[in-house]
């Protein structure tokens, strides 16, 4: 924390501006030394245009923003370096300003930094990074809103009423003379109920907004040459997949994101399932059907130009416990199959029933509407263990009230409860978790 570290914030590419971030003690003096203004004296929250130098050579003409501690983003002094944004320029700067003092932070240490400064907490800090790689809007919306502490808050105020609860049977078994704990169970029954309550909410939203920040991990399967391909890239709108007359193109999984009206699915194109001797195409076969075991859901894409096979009917029985929808594909040719389940008609050609596709999909995960984060939602899977662990330990005060346990027992649960939720925000954690969590981090935050 006594070093003053430097990394490219902006991405490793050509581009109109890149940024050099620098923060510690040092920050300030470091870009001050060559740079063509005296920035010594100049306020917090402020831009500065001017040149810098490596002795007589020109670097850049830059825009430097000088935040004074504690009030910026890590705590700390911290100086912006707005430059050109040519790799070969950005890397140039770079070097003077680890020459000048400074040396290369970790990945994450930004971050790391606010996070042991007190400027975020834990639950905060890996907001950072979810909303820097979120794929869809819902998993930005989801991730701006922890960032601005709703998750936080919600966390905090559960953990603040039960330690109040919990120091009023210490204070009580310590001075029974002037704490008195008759009718206090009642009392604290209701306050771990709601406590329970809350908990469970939180823990319903994780799966609803794990497929939506994450993706649907959605897999084609079928017989060969039913058009699962064409359907990949109807879907993705390119030709991602090789489409051929000739069953069996498909040997390996082809995976791809793609966010269809703010539906973002993780498509599984798969080889063809059907008997064969050839040895590659197998290890295609038993790869798709691996597919299928983790899949959130299964389109069972069947040929409607042709009768059904007994190789369609024994998917379509193979594949009745998981969640999918049937599609009847080839519309556009004359319909031949016969098919007493529900199903979509469809055409990977023209791309018929598309709408349907997707309204189907969002009926069958969200209940017809895909809610962009007006609720706080759980996104992160250590915030669902510990909750699931703070869940457990307030079920066991449950038990000890219900078996008549001296309250001295109900206080080793509830401060276990307390520490899963400190733990989240960051309050009670180990050192190598923290590192762990922002070694996840990229170099510039």
């Amino acid at each position: 924390m006594n070093d003053t570290i430097a990394a490219i914030a902006t991405g490793p590419s050509t581009a109109g501006i890149s940024i050099i971030r620098i923060s510690g003690p040092k920050a300030i003096e470091i870009v001050n030394s060559f740079f063509s203004k005296d920035l010594l004296e100049k306020p917090s929250f402020t831009i500065h245009y001017g040149f810098l130098k490596d002795g007589d050579v020109l670097l850049d003409e830059v825009l430097v923003s000088v935040f004074r501690g504690p009030k910026s983003y890590t705590g700390e002094d911290v100086a912006e370096i707005n430059c050109h944004g040519g790799i070969l320029v950005t890397r140039r700067i770079l070097e003077s300003v680890l020459f000048h003092g400074a040396r290369l932070s970790e990945p994450g240490e930004f971050t790391k930094r606010a996070f042991l400064n007190g400027r975020l907490d834990l639950a905060e800090a890996e907001s950072v990074m979810d909303l820097i790689s979120a794929k869809s809007e819902f998993a930005r919306k989801s991730s701006l809103k922890q960032l601005t502490g709703a998750l936080s808050e919600r966390i905090r105020t559960l953990k603040d009423r039960l330690l109040e609860k919990n120091a009023y049977i210490e204070a009580a078994l310590d001075d029974p003379e002037h704490f008195s704990l008759d009718g206090f169970s009642d009392e604290l029954r209701t306050e771990v109920d709601k406590a329970i309550i809350e908990t469970e909410k939180l823990l319903s939203t994780f799966d609803r907004s794990r497929l939506a920040s994450e993706g649907i991990r959605t897999v084609l399967a079928g017989r060969p040459n039913v058009g699962k391909s064409s359907l990949l890239n109807l879907l993705l709108n390119k030709e991602r997949a090789i489409v051929t007359e000739i069953p069996g193109t498909t040997r390996d999984t082809v995976e791809e994101t793609v966010e269809l009206d703010g539906l973002l699915l993780r498509l599984v194109d798969t080889a063809g399932i059907r008997s064969t001797s050839d040895p590659v195409e197998k290890i295609g076969v038993e790869r798709a059907k691996k597919e299928w075991e983790e899949a959130d859901l299964l389109l069972l894409v069947l040929d409607g130009s042709q009768p059904l096979t007994e190789e369609d009917r024994s998917l379509l029985s193979s594949s009745s416990d998981k969640k999918r929808v049937i599609l009847l594909n080839k519309t556009d040719l004359p319909k031949e199959a016969e098919l007493s389940e529900d199903y979509l008609s469809f055409s990977a050609k023209t791309g018929e029933g598309t709408d349907l596709l997707i309204q189907k999909i969002r009926e069958m995960f969200y209940g017809g509407e895909l809610s962009l984060n007006e609720e706080l939602v759980l996104t992160n899977l250590r915030h669902k263990e510990l909750l699931l662990q703070a869940k457990e330990a307030l079920l066991k005060v449950i038990e000890s009230m219900e078996n008549g346990m001296p309250e001295d027992f109900y206080t080793i649960d509830l401060s276990r409860a307390n520490a899963c939720f400190g733990e989240i925000l960051g309050e009670e954690v180990r050192e190598d978790l923290v590192n762990e969590i922002f070694s996840k981090f990229c170099m510039g935050k």
